[in-house]
């Protein structure tokens, strides 16, 4: 495997990639479709644009949650 296939492979994990999604990345690369490897790595990150807002929403939950508690601990 070349360097800059492991670079691209550890860089999906560290952005938080599955380990399908890795394994499937480097079968694309390994049959050299490189406009096919851009279309997964594009929707790859949509997922974690969804599971980014997903954890916003659960933040958001807990902000309004916090400051109700506040909210009722001053009266």
């Amino acid at each position: 495997m070349s360097e800059q296939t492991e670079n691209l492979l550890a860089g999906m994990a560290d952005a938080g990639c599955k380990a399908e999604e890795i394994e499937k990345a480097e079968r694309i690369l390994q049959a050299g479709n490189l406009s096919e490897l851009t279309r997964f790595l594009k929707q790859c990150r949509c997922g974690l644009l969804d599971r980014m807002h997903e954890s916003q929403k659960r933040v958001d939950l807990m902000d309004y949650l916090i400051r109700k508690t506040e909210k009722q601990s001053i009266k």
